[in-house]
């Protein structure tokens, strides 16, 4: 019969990371587990999406220390053996779990095993260094060596029952464990198969450029494929946001909010579509596209002074309340109508393999670019690049574009944040695509712009 585990997961503030871990551990091969979170006082929305899972038990922490923490789920379980996991470690592939049990079977006297720890596709140089150096390709037993990290491993209950962690220290709580447990005549077993994604290493510096040689030097030497280690857009929680105010606008003979919905619609990503309205005839016209509108924008959110951070804000905690989470959320804005088909998801693709906060799409400019300064009747404009030089020999400049499409994390929304810190630009070369139309007059008054505008809304896919 199989040894139950008892999956112990440290959680502070891992709402970018957990459903991405969660997801993994209940894809296991190896069924006899149960989890058990210990989390510090996380601010942000990890306990939610902990929740959306069958969780053994959920523990709280409030003065952390690593293996206090580790001692109270230790503690709470019944378990043969411990499986300690961080909360931001994604294990690789479904047998992660069955090859750990594996490893410590293979010798009563091997105290614990540990995995290999891979880097992701956007963990910095330093660490990617680090991780590939020091989680090789060879399994190995150590019987002097005292190196352990309980990120990604397994230990036997009747060697926790005479060594614990200590409680007070703050770091290497593992690493003082396992010296214990070689004075004790244990052995120590690392099994590489047995490996997670960890987008930090252990140590967190470096001088960048000579990490990226041995990164690349390392890489080639272990066959690492560059695109390993991202998290897949369609194995996470992505809705899209769509914010709308006053009356719908008709443009060429449909509205203008249908062609934003059609393209959120359309994305292979997206699970739902929300239209954030104050507009009762716009809710209609939203649901009838088969987008969702759960309830209706407060009428002092559709003031003229009021950003749309707001209003992001307003929705999140909306949805947040009424049980929807989400990883990953997609802002769009109606007045953007000529997407082309794919672009939504290649901007998601392009977030989750950079590993950034947020991602506008945003237009490469090589013209001249001013800034306004002074009153009305003393407007100084102050030229920004560095003249007119020929095209290739001109930096680069650009010019973001939210409202056509913004991929961010709900933790920045719900702090009334669009962008988070780690800011992506998504290129788009077809510039029809950042055309914004706001003003029907023309297109309703001219019957050749209009035709024009429906013939290229209706029909421009790429």
């Amino acid at each position: 019969m199989l040894k139950k585990c008892s999956i112990i997961i440290r959680t502070k503030n891992e709402e970018k990371w957990i459903n991405a871990c969660l997801s993994a551990v209940y894809k296991q091969s190896y069924k006899n587990f149960e989890i058990i979170i210990i989390d510090n006082e996380s601010t942000d929305r990890t306990i939610d999406h902990v929740k959306q899972f069958p969780i053994d038990k959920i523990l709280n922490i409030s003065k952390y220390f690593p293996g206090k923490a580790l001692n109270l789920g230790i503690n709470n379980s019944r378990s043969d053996y411990i499986v300690c996991l961080s909360g931001h470690c994604i294990p690789v592939n479904n047998d992660w779990l069955k090859f750990l049990v594996e490893a410590i079977e293979e010798d009563s006297n091997y105290a614990c095993a540990y995995g290999r720890q891979e880097p992701m596709s956007f963990s910095s140089s330093a660490d990617k260094r680090d991780l590939l150096l020091t989680f090789g390709l060879d399994k190995r037993i150590q019987i002097k060596d005292s190196f352990f990290h309980n990120a990604n491993s397994i230990i036997r209950r009747e060697v926790l029952d005479q060594i614990q962690f200590d409680n007070e220290v703050t770091n290497i709580e593992d690493r003082l464990w396992a010296e214990k447990v070689i004075q004790k005549g244990y052995n120590i077993v690392y099994e590489p198969l047995s490996s997670v994604y960890h987008y930090h290493g252990i140590h967190q510096d470096g001088d960048k450029t000579r990490c990226a040689n041995i990164v690349n030097i390392v890489e080639n030497l272990l066959g690492s494929k560059p695109d390993r280690g991202k998290i897949s857009a369609d194995k996470i929680r992505i809705n899209s946001i769509i914010p709308s105010k006053g009356d719908p606008v008709l443009m060429g003979g449909s509205y203008q909010i249908e062609k934003t919905i059609d393209a959120a619609i359309k994305s292979k990503y997206i699970d739902n579509v929300f239209v954030v309205t104050d507009n009762i005839k716009t809710q209609r016209i939203s649901e009838n596209m088969g987008a969702k509108c759960p309830f209706i924008r407060p009428v002092e959110l559709s003031e003229d002074y009021v950003g749309l951070d707001a209003v992001y804000k307003f929705s999140i905690d909306s949805l947040e309340n009424s049980g929807v989470l989400s990883d990953l959320i997609v802002a769009l804005e109606p007045t953007f109508p000529f997407r082309y088909d794919g672009l939504i998801d290649e901007i998601i693709e392009y977030t989750l393999s950079g590993g950034y906060d947020s991602v506008v799409a945003a237009t490469l400019e090589n013209g001249s670019i001013w800034k306004e300064e002074g009153s009305d009747d003393n407007i100084v404009y102050e030229r920004l690049d560095s003249g007119d030089a020929p095209r290739k020999y001109k930096e680069s400049f650009y010019i973001g574009i939210k409202g056509l499409c913004c991929v961010t994390h709900p933790i920045f929304l719900r702090n009334e944040r669009i962008l988070g810190d780690k800011v992506g630009l998504f290129r788009i070369s077809e510039r029809l695509c950042s055309i914004e139309v706001r003003n029907n007059k023309l297109i309703n008054s001219n019957k050749l712009v209009g035709d024009i505008y429906s013939f290229l809304s209706n029909n421009y896919k790429t």
